[in-house]
């Protein structure tokens, strides 16, 4: 997949979520309000975070999509980390404050009475965001886009806390209306476990952590069977957005001449490139094979 499919891949996906969200805001908002229902009308200002969250996402691909140049050589690929970390906030933010709204409404006991409309305009909203979040996380996971997986737990966050918003209110529609507050406090907690797992992961990547151990041993291996190469001494490896920029250091034969090891990195590196689509750029440096050496690092 050419370097520019990937990222309109991503736009598409993030652009069908940025315009049913916006969709799904203005008919809980509107059913929230006439339906007399303050968890719909709720679940409606989160879509409203949630479409701020969006925006800035779109944002950070475009800048991300922007090629190396020399006051970034490793590319814009961290605007998606970043981006990522931003959702996370909001989700946690979104969390914090329908607990205590929920909170708010059982102190002061005054519980509403809401209408079928109501109802209804949370059914949907599961439906429709459970659809939304498995597309997401599928686009997400087979271009590695970090801001995208982060949307498609946004996603899922808004799916879980519908869910909630749909027992409360239903209940509510029947006649228990303490159920209303209870379902929405009982969900901000798993929405805060959504925020921490989206925060984690993209901080991970923005420390420059190691991916998978399994992908790092597939590179290793596919370029210890590249003819010419004694064995792979290290390898490291970080994300930059969708991509990855894998550092290797290869053992070959002391003797060999500086051209014929330099076409086998390059070697190596196309092999990497045929078989990893989503590593941006390979470094390979060369030790010789017969003797033990000892890397200089200060980090």
């Amino acid at each position: 997949m050419l370097r520019g499919e990937r990222f309109n891949k991503a736009d598409r996906a993030i652009r069908i979520g940025f315009w049913l969200n916006a969709m799904l805001m203005i008919m809980k908002l509107a059913a929230g309000h006439y339906g007399d229902s303050e968890a719909v009308f709720a679940d409606g200002v989160e879509s409203a975070c949630d479409f701020i969250a969006i925006g800035m996402t779109l944002v950070a691909l475009k800048l991300g999509r922007k090629p190396y140049d020399e006051d970034h050589p490793y590319g814009h690929g961290k605007a998606e980390s970043l981006s990522a970390i931003f959702v996370s906030v909001i989700i946690g933010a979104t969390g914090a404050w329908i607990l205590y709204g929920s909170i708010s409404t059982m102190v002061h006991g005054t519980y509403p009475n809401p209408a079928l409309i109501a109802v209804l305009a949370a059914a949907v909203t599961i439906v429709v965001k459970e659809l939304l979040y498995r597309y997401s996380v599928r686009v997400g996971r087979s271009l590695g886009s970090p801001a995208l997986l982060a949307i498609a737990k946004d996603h899922r966050k808004d799916a879980v806390t519908s869910v909630a918003t749909l027992i409360g209110v239903s209940f509510a529609y029947f006649g228990a209306s303490v159920m209303d507050p209870i379902a929405a406090g009982i969900t901000s907690f798993f929405i805060f476990s959504i925020g921490y797992q989206t925060f984690r992961s993209s901080a991970h990547e923005l420390m420059d952590g190691q991916p998978e151990q399994e992908l790092l041993r597939a590179i290793t291996l596919l370029a210890e069977k590249v003819e010419g190469v004694d064995q792979v001494h290290e390898i490291r490896a970080r994300h930059s957005g969708q991509f990855l920029i894998v550092d290797l250091k290869l053992d070959m034969n002391p003797e060999m001449t500086v051209k014929r090891s330099h076409a086998i990195a390059t070697q190596v590196k196309e092999e990497i490139f045929d078989h990893f689509n989503n590593v941006g750029d390979v470094m390979i440096h060369i030790n010789p094979s017969d003797e033990p050496h000892e890397d200089l690092n200060r980090l």
